[in-house]
C-alpha cells in the first residue's frame, strides 16, 4: 500500500479510507512544519508576555476566567486530558481509530493550533507503528470538539491509558517502551489543541460515507437482478423519462440499470406479456436509489470541507500574531449531514426489502414459495426476508436524527450541542444494515434466476450472478442462511460483485 504524505493543506477522503484500513504509512511534506512552527511561536510570545488568552493560561469552559500562573501551565494541560478522559461504552474499532489519528495530525498540521511539530510527529509515530489508543466510543456531544474520545487518544501519547499494539491490548507505557516512542509532555495550549475538533465524528463519518457509496452501486446491481428474476419491465428506465426529472442521482441510477440489463434474454422472453407496469420497488428504483445517491453526494461535500477545516479554539493566525476564540469546533455541519446519510441508507434498505418480499411471495413472483423446489419440507429463503425486515425496522429507529437534540453542558457555557458522534455511529450502523439487506436480496435474486434457466439475464446481471454462484451454489435443500449472507456481504464490501458486473457491461456510475 502506498505511503500518504500530509502537506498541511488538503487531505482526500480516499487517503483517509486507505490509512484506516491499515498498512499505509503517513509522512509529512518537508515544508509543512513551517506554518506549525510559526503558530507555535505566537503561543510562546503570549506565554512570555503573560497576556491572558483562553486555553493558553486560563481554565476551560465555564472556568475560562480563572487565570493560571506560568509555572502551572503544563499541569493545566495534563489535568485537562486526564479529567476529560471520561468515555464509556464499546471501543472504537481500529479502522476508525486510525482515521481519527490521521485527521488529528492533519488538522494540527494546518498551522493554526499553536502546537510544536513534536506533537504531530509523536502522533504519526503511534499511527505508523500501529499503536492504537483504546477509545470508548460514547461520551461526546460533538461540541468543543469530540472531547472525551480525543482525550483518550491523547492519553496514549502521554504513555497513559491502554492501547492496541498491532492488535494486542496492553498498557500504553509498555507499548511505548516496546516501540521506542518517547511519551509526550504537553506544552501550553497543546492539550486543548489536541482535543478541540470534530475528528471522531468525521472519522466515523468518512468510513460510513465510503460504505454508503458502495451500497448505492450495490443497490442498482441487486435491484437489476431482482427485476430480471421477476420478469420486470425495462421501460421505466428509458432515458427520456429521466431527462424530464433530471436529479443527478436518478439519472445515474437509471443509466446503471440500463447498462446492467443490456442484452437480456429474459426480457425478450416476455416482451408481449401485456404487463403495463411494475410495482414501485421495481419501477421506481432510479427515483429512490437516485435520491439516496444525491444525499450521499451532499454528505461527501460536507465531509470534504469538514476534514480540511481548522476546528481548534482559540485559533492561531500566525501572520497577524493573533489568537481568536470562535466556534469552529461545533459539529453541526457533519452531524446534520450524517443524519441525512442514515436516512438515505435506510431508503436503500427498505426498497430492497420490498423486492425481497416479491421474490419470496408466489402471488407476486410466479415462482415457488420462498424459492424452494420442495416448499413445506423446506422453508427455503423464508427467513431471509424476516431478517431483512428486522434490519429495516431497526434502521427506522436509528434514522431518527441525532442532530435535532441538544442538552446544555459545561454549566450552560455549551448551551447548544449537535450530538455529531451519535449521528456518525448511527449512520455507519444503518449503512452496514443496508449492505446486509442487499446481500439477502442478491441471495434471493440468484436463487430466483436459477428457476428461469436456460434464459439468461442482462450482461451485468449475469456477471454478478456468476460471481455469487462461484461461491454459493443453488439451494436444493435448506441450509444455514447466515453463512451465505455473510459471504455475499463480504463480496459487496470488497467490491467483487461490482467488479464482476463492470467487467461484463462497462463502468457503473
Amino acid at each position: 500500500m502506498a505511503d500518504i504524505t500530509l502537506n498541511g493543506e488538503s487531505l482526500g477522503l480516499r487517503d483517509i479510507v486507505a490509512v484506516a484500513a491499515g498498512g499505509a504509512r503517513v509522512a509529512v511534506a518537508p515544508r509543512a512544519f513551517e506554518r506549525v512552527e510559526a503558530a507555535h511561536a505566537v503561543v510562546d510570545r503570549i506565554v512570555e508576555s503573560d497576556r491572558q488568552v483562553y486555553g493558553v493560561n486560563t481554565g476551560f469552559g465555564h472556568l475560562k476566567d480563572v487565570r493560571i500562573p506560568r509555572d502551572r501551565l503544563e499541569v493545566l494541560q495534563l489535568n485537562l486530558i486526564r479529567s476529560h478522559s471520561a468515555g464509556v461504552g464499546t471501543e472504537l474499532p481500529p479502522d476508525a481509530v486510525r482515521a481519527l489519528m490521521l485527521l488529528r495530525a492533519h488538522v494540527l498540521l494546518r498551522g493554526h493550533s499553536g502546537v510544536r511539530p513534536l506533537v504531530i510527529q509523536t502522533l504519526l509515530r503511534h499511527l505508523n507503528a500501529d499503536v492504537l489508543p483504546v477509545i470508548p466510543e460514547k461520551g461526546s456531544v460533538g461540541a468543543s470538539g469530540d472531547l472525551a474520545p480525543l482525550s483518550h487518544l491523547v492519553l496514549a501519547l502521554l504513555g497513559e491509558g491502554e492501547v492496541l499494539l498491532q492488535g494486542v491490548r496492553l498498557p500504553a507505557a509498555a507499548a511505548l517502551q516496546k516501540t521506542g516512542i518517547e511519551p509526550l509532555r504537553l506544552g501550553p495550549k497543546e492539550g486543548l489543541a489536541l482535543i478541540n475538533g470534530t475528528q471522531m465524528t468525521t472519522a466515523i463519518g468518512v468510513l460510513a460515507l465510503a460504505e454508503a457509496e458502495g451500497a448505492a452501486i450495490a443497490a442498482d446491481i441487486a435491484g437489476a437482478c431482482s427485476l430480471e428474476a421477476l420478469k420486470g419491465s425495462h421501460k421505466a428506465f428509458d432515458p427520456r423519462l429521466h431527462a424530464l426529472k433530471p436529479h443527478p442521482g436518478q439519472v445515474a441510477s437509471a443509466a446503471n440499470l440500463r447498462t446492467l440489463l443490456t442484452d437480456s434474454a429474459i426480457a425478450r422472453s416476455h416482451e408481449g406479456c401485456g404487463r403495463v407496469q411494475d410495482a414501485y420497488s421495481l419501477r421506481c428504483m432510479p427515483q429512490v436509489h437516485g435520491a439516496a445517491r444525491d444525499a450521499v453526494a451532499h454528505v461527501r461535500s460536507v465531509l470534504t470541507i469538514e476534514v480540511n477545516a481548522v476546528t481548534d479554539n482559540p485559533i492561531v493566525f500566525p501572520d497577524e500574531g493573533d489568537l481568536v476564540s470562535g466556534g469552529n469546533f461545533h459539529g453541526a455541519p457533519p452531524a446534520i449531514a450524517l443524519d441525512l446519510l442514515a436516512i438515505a441508507a435506510s431508503n436503500l434498505a427498505s426498497i430492497a426489502e420490498r423486492r425481497i418480499e416479491r421474490l419470496m411471495n408466489p402471488a407476486f413472483s410466479g415462482l415457488p414459495a420462498f424459492l424452494t423446489r420442495d416448499p413445506g419440507v423446506n422453508c427455503g429463503l423464508m427467513m431471509g426476508q424476516v431478517t431483512a425486515a428486522a434490519l429495516v425496522s431497526e434502521n427506522k429507529v436509528l434514522a431518527h436524527p441525532a442532530s435535532v437534540d441538544s442538552i446544555p453542558t459545561e454549566a450552560g457555557q455549551e448551551d447548544h450541542v449537535p450530538m455529531g458522534p451519535i449521528a456518525a455511529r448511527k449512520a455507519r450502523t444503518v449503512v452496514g444494515h443496508a449492505r446486509l439487506v442487499l446481500a439477502i436480496e442478491l441471495l434471493a435474486a440468484c436463487q430466483a434466476l436459477d428457476f428461469l434457466l436456460p434464459l439468461r439475464p442482462g450482461r451485468g446481471v449475469d456477471a454478478a450472478y456468476r460471481a455469487i454462484r462461484a461461491r454459493i451454489p443453488f439451494m436444493e435443500a435448506d441450509r444455514v442462511l447466515a453463512t451465505d449472507i455473510a459471504v455475499i456481504e463480504g463480496l459487496l464490501r470488497g467490491g467483487a460483485v461490482r467488479a464482476a458486473a463492470e467487467s461484463a457491461c462497462g463502468a457503473l456510475q
